[in-house]
C-alpha cells in the first residue's frame, strides 16, 4: 500500500513540476486560449443583437485553431508547405462557414 501512495506522490509531483517548467510561450498561449474561450462564452450569452454573432464567434474560433496548431502542434517548426496549408484549410472553411 506505501508503495502505491509513494507512486502517486511521485506520479503527481511529477506532472505538477512539468507544468510549472512549461516554457512560457506555450503558457502565454494556454492563457490566450482560455481568454477566447471565455470571451466566446460571453458573446454568446451577452451579445443581443444577432447579427454578427456567428461570425464572431467563428472568428475566435479560427484564432484558437490557430494557436493550438502552430504553439501545441509545433506547426510553426514544421515545413513551409504545412503551414501554408493549415492557413489555407481554416480560411476555406471559415469562408465556407460564412456563405452557408
Amino acid at each position: 500500500m506505501a508503495y502505491v501512495r509513494f507512486n502517486l506522490v511521485v506520479i503527481i509531483s511529477s506532472n505538477l513540476f512539468n507544468f510549472l517548467k512549461m516554457k512560457k510561450e506555450l503558457f502565454i498561449t494556454w492563457i490566450l486560449l482560455l481568454f477566447l474561450t471565455i470571451t466566446s462564452a460571453f458573446i454568446a450569452n451577452y451579445y443581443t443583437n444577432g447579427d454578427y454573432l456567428v461570425q464572431l464567434i467563428l472568428l475566435l474560433a479560427v484564432l484558437k485553431f490557430i494557436g493550438v496548431a502552430f504553439n501545441f502542434m509545433e506547426l510553426k517548426k514544421a515545413h513551409a508547405f504545412w503551414k501554408i496549408a493549415t492557413i489555407a484549410f481554416i480560411v476555406l472553411f471559415f469562408i465556407f462557414i460564412l456563405i452557408l
